[in-house]
């Protein structure tokens, strides 16, 4: 089939890859360089640092405003099967999708978690399962029919930024059988339920704070669905710390929240007398390290504790 490929996150590369070695891509649209890093260096989107990285030349858009006329003219002038849009960043209107089949992967099982970050959501939930789905594009944000769907269960150690890569992985596998099902006529389309739909907005730097007056389970899922962006932390010292991986502890303590109670094992007070055990975290400036690096090379002491407040210019 020939393939217009809409795409800027890492999350589509296995699936763009998997196309490129199944069908033809014609074309591939995606975002415009953005700064980047520390030095704020033009930085090509994921997708297009794949695209220039193919022996072969595929061309590709850089589109600033995809639904521009110009632009929309230029993509609908190519002879395509069907578009693939995964992480593109940017919505397709009607004037560009009129009379086009497309399909969209969304990394959660719709209607679960509608929105921009589905992932860090579902952790945050306490979900045990996820998945991925596909969808054909519709007026509102991920509310398109279901195509497909593929199921992946949740391990309660892995982070967002893990479950990310998984669920990329797993994309190829059930974009193919989406469109070898169109191919032959089979697909099947179903509605979602709107009564079982939840959402998952876009999350921001003020969120990650941790208040250690909460439980334990509860700041596990916080920590591990705000991991690697936009981060968990709290201060030591007035000094900030990133904290990247922990685990509920079966103990108990009368300790005040955010008290160190065994620096050696990385365990920490918390509301209710829970206690929360700290395993991966990473000090302003630094690379993450295990927990037990960090407290030996800090002195962290028992009694210790993690400040309320966030210092000031973190």
């Amino acid at each position: 089939m020939n393939i217009v490929f809409f795409g800027s996150g890492a999350f589509g590369v296995p699936t763009i890859q998997a196309l490129a070695e199944r069908h033809t891509l014609k074309h591939i649209v995606t975002q415009p360089d953005r700064k980047a890093g520390r030095g704020r260096k033009l930085t090509p989107t994921p997708i297009a640092q794949w695209a220039e990285a193919q022996e072969h030349h595929l061309p590709v858009l850089m589109a600033e405003h995809v639904n521009d006329h110009e632009v929309i003219e230029r993509i609908r002038a190519v002879d395509a099967d069907a578009w693939v849009v995964i992480a593109f960043g940017q919505k397709l209107g009607s004037a560009l999708l009129s009379g086009r089949f497309a399909i969209n992967l969304h990394a959660s099982l719709l209607p679960r978690w509608r929105g921009a970050a589905p992932i860090n959501h579902a952790i945050l939930a306490g979900d045990t399962e996820t998945g991925n789905t596909v969808i054909t594009l519709a007026d509102r944000m991920d509310a398109g029919e279901i195509l497909g769907q593929s199921r992946r269960a949740i391990d309660p150690a892995v982070t967002a930024g893990e479950l990310h890569d998984l669920l990329s992985a797993d994309g190829p596998a059930l974009v193919l059988d989406v469109l070898e099902r169109h191919e032959s006529g089979s697909l099947d389309p179903h509605r979602q339920e709107e009564t079982a739909v939840t959402l998952a907005p876009k999350l921001s730097k003020d969120e990650g704070w941790l208040n250690f007056a909460l439980p334990a389970d509860f700041l596990k899922r916080v920590i591990h669905g705000l991991t690697p962006w936009p981060g968990a932390a709290t201060a030591l010292r007035e000094r900030r710390l990133a904290i990247r991986k922990a685990e509920h502890s079966d103990e108990q303590t009368q300790q005040e929240p955010g008290t160190i109670v065994d620096p050696e094992r990385g365990l920490v007070a918390c509301g209710r007398g829970t206690v929360l055990r700290l395993l991966e975290v990473q000090p302003s400036g630094k690379k993450t390290m295990p927990w037990a690096d960090y407290a030996r090379g800090a002195g962290v002491k028992t009694g210790d504790r993690f400040d309320d407040d966030e210092p000031i210019g973190r």
